[in-house]
């Protein structure tokens, strides 16, 4: 799929897209005649992973090791020092899913207030 088909399943910007590409976070698979970035499912899910990393503040050098870890532990799911750099990346995003929850409860109590008036 063309950088269009990625923008439009992940809701992404193009300019996001090509921003992670330069910064080698989701490169494209490979590159049409034409010069375009071509992306493959794999991409696609890839993307997606990154897009749920946002909302919780991860930095890119963060979604970078996550991602790797993840791969490595796809490649090797008996390795116990992959196993635990995922489990501790487990943790970091419940601590930060939590602190985002909190907000959002005390986002829809002022709102409450707001509109209760």
């Amino acid at each position: 799929m063309l950088i269009g088909d990625l923008v439009e399943a992940t809701g992404l910007s193009h300019r996001t897209i090509r921003h992670y590409d330069e910064v080698g976070l989701l490169p494209a698979s490979t590159r049409s005649e034409g010069g375009y970035r071509v992306y493959s499912e794999s991409d696609l899910r890839r993307m997606l992973r990154i897009r749920s990393m946002k909302p919780l503040g991860f930095t890119l050098d963060e979604m970078r090791e996550l991602l790797d870890t993840i791969d490595a532990l796809d490649a090797d799911p008996t390795d116990p020092a992959v196993r635990e750099k995922f489990a501790a990346y487990v943790v970091s995003a419940q601590a930060k899913r939590d602190k985002l929850a909190l907000n959002l409860e005390r986002a829809d109590a002022l709102l409450d207030e707001l509109t209760g008036r």
